[in-house]
């Protein structure tokens, strides 16, 4: 993944997060996930994010994968 659209992603996992209500502890939970790489995921510098996680993701949201990658 490009760095921009890593950025990108990182943000809109952010903003999904909060318009949920999930702390990032709660939505690692809730995905099944460990928070420190849930943190490094909307960090400054995100790592490549596996399509396995991005389905994570969108069903912890309830979204499909499209709709979480809109941005």
């Amino acid at each position: 993944m490009e760095k921009s659209i890593r950025l990108k992603l990182a943000k809109r996992i952010k903003e999904l997060r909060k318009l949920h209500g999930y702390t990032q502890e709660g939505f690692a939970v809730k995905m099944g996930c460990d928070y420190k790489y849930l943190q490094k995921i909307e960090s400054k510098s995100p790592p490549n994010v596996k399509l396995e996680t991005l389905e994570k993701m969108s069903k912890a949201f309830n979204l499909d994968v499209s709709k979480l990658l809109d941005f």
